[in-house]
């Protein structure tokens, strides 16, 4: 499969961060590294996004520098045992992908910034998220505050200045090498969900996990790398926790089994969520997937330029009150009586990563993309009800690139 993204992308994206960053201290930017998983096994290694963007390169621990005078690449100092299992980081190789001519051994482009350090006082760099993020229960990759350590000590009194913000800004707009990726992934997940959720194969499956492997198998074999992120195919009560990635259930013929899956191809996500009947939907369940279903449609025609997210929310959010209503689960409108049953959001942006960098402040503008899933949650019922799709943002209002997946309850 050819891919989507030339050295020029890469290239193009530099200069346009240069060009929006007006300051003149040097810019220096690392890959990720890699984490361990056990012993002496790592875990399956995942690029920064951020360096991606710039680089294009796939290898742990490369710093990038980008300064008044040119831009260069220092590759990672490796040990025979690294040499010997993973093999060796070949210069040429990395200038090709990236355009960055420049590639120096560790020693001596580590030396190369030491000189040009002591002359600066400020070095701008994506700044590090903290070690442990307690809302999602997470540790980070150790990257950035490593490379944010090593030239403090480089250079005392150094301040760094985050590029963070200038990256959310260039990567919200996707260009069309992005726009065509994130479209690639996109269909080979609608034809992974076509196949495994064919009423013929649907009565097939006693448990989750056997839908989840044969997704898995019709994204690799379509030319995905895999899964975007950890998929959830839940039944039952289970999908009403929003991320059951456990996907061992048994199946029933009556429940409805919630599918929220992507395909990752060129490290671009596709979103997608599909609710269906295993076995025949009752009428109470499909009374909730049409409100589902009539909520999501209500989004869509809200959606196009100039529309503010957070604002766009609200909106939804007090539609949702009413379909609540109407299905009797409440009589009180308030924003907690109606996050009883729609915990999350409607929207987020959708890019390199499946939650991508994005400023919900900000107006929309063509060339966002992003999500469109409300859902509806009863545990006392076991039911629950999740819709989603992928939009364009187009001059005149929203391209659903996901449109030609049904969104039928069956």
């Amino acid at each position: 499969m050819k891919s989507h993204f030339s050295s020029g992308f890469f290239a193009g994206n530099r200069r346009k961060l240069r060009e929006l960053f007006t300051g003149t201290a040097p810019m220096v930017v690392t890959a990720n590294g890699l984490l361990q998983r056990g012993a002496d096994s790592t875990f399956a290694f995942a690029q920064d996004a951020n360096f991606w963007y710039l680089t294009g390169i796939e290898e742990p621990d490369i710093v990038l520098v980008m300064d008044r005078d040119g831009e260069y690449l220092i590759m990672p100092a490796r040990s025979a045992y690294q040499k010997a299992f993973d093999g060796s980081v070949i210069a040429g190789v990395l200038a090709k992908r990236s355009g960055v001519k420049t590639v120096y051994e560790a020693e001596e482009g580590w030396e190369l910034l030491a000189d040009r350090l002591k002359k600066v006082k400020h070095v701008a760099t994506v700044t590090a998220p903290p070690d442990y993020i307690e809302q999602y229960g997470m540790y980070t990759n150790p990257a950035r505050a490593a490379l944010a350590e090593r030239l403090k000590n480089l250079r005392p009194g150094l301040e760094l200045v985050e590029l963070n913000k200038h990256l959310i800004s260039l990567r919200m707009i996707k260009q069309p090498e992005e726009q065509a990726a994130i479209q690639a992934a996109i269909d080979i997940t609608v034809a992974g969900l076509k196949e495994t959720l064919q009423t013929a194969k649907l009565h097939k499956y006693a448990h989750e996990y056997e839908v989840e492997a044969e997704l898995s198998r019709n994204f690799r074999r379509r030319g995905a790398k895999g899964h975007a992120f950890e998929p959830i195919v839940a039944s039952g009560e289970r999908a009403c926790v929003l991320h059951n990635v456990s996907n061992n259930g048994a199946l029933s013929a009556k429940e409805l089994l919630l599918v929220d899956t992507g395909a990752e191809l060129e490290h671009y996500a596709a979103d997608i969520t599909r609710t269906v009947g295993v076995g025949s939907p009752s009428p109470r369940q499909q009374a909730v997937h049409a409100a589902v279903l009539d909520v999501q449609r209500y989004a869509f025609s809200l959606l196009k330029p100039g529309v503010v997210l957070r604002e766009y929310e609200h909106q939804v959010e007090r539609y949702m009150g009413e379909k609540l209503r109407e299905l009797g689960l409440l009589r009180t409108m308030s924003h907690k009586n109606v996050r009883r049953f729609y915990p999350h959001g409607t929207s987020h942006f959708l890019g390199l990563n499946v939650h991508d960098a994005g400023d919900y402040e900000r107006p929309l503008e063509p060339g966002m993309v992003l999500t469109v899933e409300p859902g509806i949650y009863i545990p006392k019922e076991a039911i629950g009800v999740r819709v989603e799709d992928d939009v364009l943002v187009t001059k005149s209002g929203i391209k659903i690139l996901t449109d030609k997946l049904s969104r039928e309850l069956r």
